[in-house]
């Protein structure tokens, strides 16, 4: 069985330790380092790349979006998966612009943390209710500005993958639906993102209806 490792980001005692618990319960994952600021976990982050970072955002030395950016720029694969009680629209699109994949409230990771990992770490996204309503919001801003729409870089294969990762499909569920590999399903991804100049699976999602790619309808 392979063991993921995660990097916890969290500056309250307390919660780092109730967090870091419902990691180290869980048979697949490996607590690597557990810190509570922003120069800590980019120290950690030098030295080795975690499998996956779990992040709050309020941190006493500087917002958790500034670790984010920084883990992407290290390592363009990591997966992230942000855990705050900051509920407010510029927040949540924030985090996901930096390249975060799932987002859930402290209320609801206590409870859902372990799952909410390994969701992330199969290329899904785990999002609080409360935060899929400021994402649904952020959807009809941009339905609403009318953009013309722009010349599509993306191949055929690389728009259906699209359309699956939009629709909440995990890397292993598009591979088999296409009678690919895994690999060849991430490889998709990393030229997704890199024609879109993008970091995330949920900013690619974004930006490709933003353009009028994909429609999230269909």
């Amino acid at each position: 069985m392979k063991l993921y490792h995660a990097l916890l980001l969290e500056d309250e005692k307390a919660t780092r330790h109730l967090l870091g618990k419902a990691i180290k319960i869980h048979p697949e994952l490996r607590l690597s380092a557990a810190v509570g600021s922003c120069e800590e976990a980019i120290i950690v982050l030098k030295e080795h790349q975690p499998d996956i970072l779990i992040a709050d955002l309020g941190l006493p030395d500087g917002h958790g979006v500034k670790v984010i950016a920084q883990a992407k720029q290290l390592y363009p694969e990591i997966e992230i998966l942000v855990v705050t009680m900051f509920d407010d629209e510029e927040s949540v699109v924030s985090a996901l612009e930096a390249g975060a994949s799932s987002y859930l409230l402290k209320k609801q990771a206590f409870e859902e943390l372990g799952d909410a990992v390994m969701s992330t770490l199969r290329g899904e996204s785990a999002i609080s209710p409360e935060i899929a309503r400021h994402l649904i919001k952020r959807f009809k801003k941009q339905d609403e500005q009318h953009i013309p729409q722009a010349i599509n870089p993306l191949t055929s294969r690389e728009n259906e993958v699209l359309r699956f990762i939009a629709k909440g499909y995990s890397y292993d569920e598009i591979a088999a639906s296409f009678s690919l590999s895994t690999n060849t399903v991430r490889a998709h991804i990393r030229n997704i993102y890199r024609k879109l100049a993008v970091s995330s699976r949920s900013e690619a999602v974004f930006e490709a209806t933003h353009l009028g790619f994909i429609d999230l309808k269909e």
